[in-house]
């Protein structure tokens, strides 16, 4: 496995994979990786012939400071990992080299970012967007790899790539958990003994409210209330929001009515780590 820490660098090795005909998948990370990202790099390893990770803590998609101080790096740990996956090229870059100078393009994806994550995260969605543009021109990947716990995320990367019309290929996997249902998160090993002994209630939650919409024995609101005093039981959860959204556009869904699939996703704080989590249902 190469470490690539350069722009220039990772250019010129895609260069020469991609005349060589070799198909490359890039899986972006901000590291800390665990068994969700490593399901993406062995997927990644079965259809491609190189598959290039990054693992850079972006800060333009952080707006609290202190979130982006405590994110976690394990950069040794992570390349332990990666190579026995089926890491090719390991992209390792500082700050300075993804950003040498300040950015002034502003990304906006209307109504799909005007909701949970974009609401709750002003300009969250716009350093997303920045960085896995850039990645993507460095990179020029045939396949990109994401997992659905970031179904935002995810949408506004689907759009991205229509909209600027990268040609490439976006594969996404299900959230991996936990034995006991926690979504598998960098941020999990902020959590504190008692936290971590509470947290998997946040996919309990979810979990009840998609029995109660696939059901559609309540309106989506009641759904959503169920989970929400489920939740509200246990103190050391605070939670930022809890939404039944329809899963293609992640707009409110007032009306059962003509939803055909809906995405159950809430975000919670607990021990001051913000956590976040999501149920795709079709009814």
């Amino acid at each position: 496995m190469e470490i690539l820490n350069t722009a220039t660098a990772l250019q010129a090795r895609t260069e020469e994979w991609r005349r060589a005909g070799q198909r490359i998948g890039l899986v972006p990370t901000m590291g800390a990786l665990h068994e969700g990202h490593l399901q993406l790099v062995r997927a990644a390893a079965q259809e491609c012939e190189v598959v290039v990770v990054s693992v850079f803590v972006n800060p333009t998609q952080f707006n609290n400071p202190d979130d982006f101080r405590l994110y976690p790096r394990l950069p040794e740990a992570d390349a332990e990992l990666l190579a026995p996956a089926g890491c090719t090229a390991l992209f390792l870059p500082s700050v300075e080299e993804m950003y040498p100078q300040s950015t002034v393009l502003q990304f906006s994806f209307g109504k799909l970012e005007q909701v949970m994550e974009g609401t709750h995260r002003p300009g969250h969605f716009n350093g997303v967007a920045t960085v896995v543009s850039k990645l993507f021109h460095m990179s020029r990947p045939h396949r990109a790899y994401f997992g659905q716990k970031d179904l935002q995320q995810v949408t506004i990367v689907r759009q991205l790539i229509a909209d600027l019309s990268f040609d490439l290929e976006l594969v996404v996997f299900p959230t991996v958990r936990e034995a006991d249902g926690l979504a598998m998160s960098s941020r999990n090993r902020r959590l504190s003994a008692e936290a971590r002994a509470v947290a998997p209630r946040l996919y309990a939650a979810l979990q009840l409210a998609a029995q109660r919409s696939t059901a559609r024995a309540v309106s989506p609101e009641e759904a959503r209330q169920a989970a929400l005093d489920y939740l509200a039981a246990e103190p050391a959860i605070e939670v930022e929001y809890l939404e039944v959204a329809d899963a293609r556009t992640l707009q409110p869904v007032t009306e059962w009515q003509e939803t055909k699939t809906v995405a159950l996703c809430l975000a919670a704080h607990l021990g001051g780590v913000r956590l976040i989590d999501n149920l795709v249902v079709t009814l």
